[in-house]
């Protein structure tokens, strides 16, 4: 399926004629009307300003992504790990630009799954859908892991961890009833201001106990598996363009989504390169991950609390967009997605419960937070992140690639990004793989304390 030819792309243009079309043709297949675009039902969508969006970005990327990232540095080095986290930030930056111009070319879709459809037909929906339900699902899976090991910590591991993460799935369930993003930003402020105090607290508590007299090892000699296992944690910490595509559709003004982005991108490259080097910086060698568990048992336990609405709520906006991918999928084009009707609310129940029970069994399944991180990135963010924003650009300016010096460069660019995807899949799904095969610190299904 080849792209029509498109002038450079703006947000807000290079749509049909009629920029309301998508929303008020009702003779357009479902697939292609805008799912959000009914002004008078009873639940409205379409309600985000910029600045919620860019608050619910941040709880969906930077939650767990910090938390992964001094124990990185430890295994190459700090300066190798800034290169790979400030980098990896700039092309994130704009692989998600182009994700936003994608969707202002293309404004009926929702979800990644629409965006496969227009790549590949039938066949690439219903494979990028699978892959980005499986991939929310092991993102949720890492949230109740952390849960889990939150909640040995603060509790000195008072009781079982499976039991622990029954909890965590309970109040994530109940956290992930709403129906709309706009009700979910709020915990999203919450989500912000917690990861934001959580790290702040343990660069002081590692600063004031420095727990480590190591000096700090500028670069360091490591395997490829530990060298490359480092990179895609850092690949996971800007994992959240997923779920961009699913902000855009319901915020009010499309084309405030660079807004959106620029906030989340500025403040997660800033504090990642930051935390990581001060808490490795005191921490030494022996940094904990999740990296909260790096500072003193006091201050650790502070840390975590403070860290809880960040743990559960960055798992519920996940978890969020996951389900309602699926609600969409089910009940587009009809009146089930304005209505509060019995079937329109049991449905969003029932597939919140199941959502959550499968991310439970991931998480029980492969309780090594670290482990578990490297995986998802190989898995998905690779593509998801890198790899198809790529593909999405080089679609839409199919047949231009060279028609001027700033095209050529554009194109190499985004083959570039591609390739970038691409070896992070293949590289990373070795690595993570011998990780977890020769790692015997957790096992499925366990009571055991994973603090």
């Amino acid at each position: 399926m080849s792209s029509p030819e498109v002038k450079d792309i703006e947000y807000g243009s290079g749509v049909p004629s009629d920029p309301e079309a998508w929303d008020t043709d009702l003779k357009a297949p479902a697939e292609e009307q805008d799912p959000f675009g009914a002004e008078h039902g009873e639940v409205q969508y379409k309600t985000l300003d910029w600045w919620q969006s860019g608050f619910l970005m941040i709880a969906e990327t930077v939650s767990l992504g910090v938390l992964s990232l001094p124990s990185t540095v430890a295994t190459v080095g700090l300066i190798p790990a800034i290169i790979l986290i400030v980098g990896l930030g700039v092309v994130a930056t704009y692989s998600g630009y182009v994700i936003g111009q994608f969707r202002a070319r293309y404004p009926f879709i929702h979800s990644m799954a629409d965006a496969g459809e227009v790549l590949m037909g039938k066949p690439g929906r219903i494979f990028i859908e699978v892959a980005q339900l499986l991939f929310f699902m092991f993102a949720s899976g890492s949230h109740l892991v952390t849960f889990t090991v939150m909640m040995n910590t603060l509790t000195n591991h008072g009781t079982c961890s499976v039991v622990f993460g029954v909890v965590g799935l309970v109040l994530s369930f109940i956290c992930s009833l709403p129906r709309t993003m706009k009700n979910v930003s709020w915990f999203a402020i919450a989500c912000f201001i917690s990861i934001f105090s959580a790290v702040l607290i343990t660069m002081i508590g590692v600063g004031v106990e420095h727990p480590s007299n190591e000096p700090m090892q500028l670069t360091r000699k490591t395997s490829f598996v530990n060298g490359f296992s480092a990179v895609t944690n850092i690949g996971f910490a800007y994992c959240g363009h997923p779920a961009f595509f699913g902000f855009i559709a319901e915020m009010k003004n499309p084309k405030d989504f660079p807004k959106s982005l620029c906030m989340l991108q500025a403040f997660e490259i800033v504090l990642y390169t930051v935390a990581s080097a001060v808490i490795y910086r005191y921490a030494g060698q022996d940094v904990k991950s999740p990296a909260l568990g790096s500072a003193g048992p006091v201050v650790r336990k502070v840390a975590y609390g403070v860290a809880i609405p960040t743990i559960v709520v960055a798992g519920v906006v996940l978890g969020h967009v996951a389900i309602k991918n699926v609600y969409v999928r089910l009940f587009r084009g009809t009146d089930v997605m304005h209505k509060r009707s019995a079937k329109g609310i049991g449905a969003w129940i029932g597939l919140a419960a199941g959502y959550w029970i499968i991310a439970w069994v991931i998480a029980e399944a492969i309780p090594v937070f670290s482990n578990l991180v490297s995986l998802v990135c190989a898995l998905f963010a690779s593509w998801f992140s890198f790899g198809l924003p790529g593909v999405f650009w080089l679609y839409l300016y199919y047949g231009n690639y060279f028609s001027s010096w700033r095209k050529t460069l554009l194109t190499m660019a985004n083959v570039g990004l591609f390739l970038i995807g691409a070896t992070i899949c293949v590289c990373g799904l070795w690595v993570s793989g011998v990780a977890i095969h020769d790692d015997s610190s957790g096992s499925s299904f366990s009571c055991a304390n994973n603090a």
